[in-house]
């Protein structure tokens, strides 16, 4: 049997390699800084409601502050579920917060890298598949990712807790996402601006918190432009909301005035 070490890309098939994921039903459970008390054969769910745009000029990103132990006690009201992984590129995250400040240090250090042997920003596409990459070889018991960037043009990818990388237009993850899909299969139609994008995420989220137990409180909300990547905290829904639709419709009397 080859004992050399697979490359990252390549399939790990040694019975005894180190660092070969454990099997998911195996792994202990924690959902936004829970303890690894509940059974290995729980069913496993994610705290919170994070969602993804794409539009013609950039990316939008939101998400809840709630962090909660099994969404039946809340440990945090202003959880930040967005960070930057470079100066175009942002992720947002569900599930354990321990597995995602460690799964954001080490997607950073792999994306620097990449910078420092090729002389050149990796792609949104990139990171999104060294990402995949990480959460599939990792030992991240519970995490699911929606990842944003800007390069030639803008970009979403929903990331499975299996390690999965698909594309789409727009994306939703935690246990809200499926109240957060159906107000953007409601609203979101393609060829919009990250103006009208903004509001879209923002009553996403709030539309998904209303509901959810595990989402709620404050919001994040980062933009995503080929000038920018700014990351706005609000402390409660209705003020991300409103703040997200005063830029939009502050975009449009301009357009107008034009």
């Amino acid at each position: 049997m080859n004992s050399r070490p697979p490359t990252r890309f390549e399939p790990d098939d040694r019975a005894d390699a180190v660092g070969s994921p454990t099997p998911r039903e195996a792994r202990p459970y924690t959902n936004d800084g829970g303890i690894d008390s509940t059974p290995s054969d729980a069913i496993i769910k994610t705290g919170t409601t994070t969602v993804g745009l794409a539009g013609t000029d950039g990316a939008v990103l939101a998400a809840d502050a709630r962090a909660s132990l099994g969404g039946q006690f809340v440990t945090n009201k202003t959880a930040r579920k967005i960070d930057p992984v470079d100066d175009r590129t942002a992720v947002a995250f569900s599930g354990s917060v321990s597995d995602a400040q460690s799964f954001v240090r080490h997607l950073r250090a792999e994306l620097s890298q990449y910078d420092l042997e090729r002389d050149g920003r990796a792609s949104v596409e990139t990171a999104a598949t060294v990402a995949g990459d990480l959460v599939r070889r990792g030992p991240y018991r519970i995490l699911d990712l929606v990842l944003a960037g800007v390069d030639d043009e803008p970009a979403v990818y929903q990331i499975g807790g299996g390690g999965g990388v698909m594309r789409a237009p727009y994306a939703a993850s935690g246990s809200g996402m499926q109240l957060a899909y159906g107000a953007l299969e409601a609203a979101y139609e393609p060829g919009r601006s990250v103006a009208e994008l903004r509001p879209i995420a923002a009553r996403a989220v709030r539309s998904a918190a209303e509901r959810d137990t595990a989402s709620g409180d404050g919001m994040t909300i980062a933009t995503i432009t080929d000038d920018d990547l700014a990351i706005e905290r609000y402390d409660d829904l209705e003020g991300a909301v409103a703040a997200a639709e005063g830029g939009a419709a502050a975009t449009a009397e301009n357009e107008e005035a034009i």
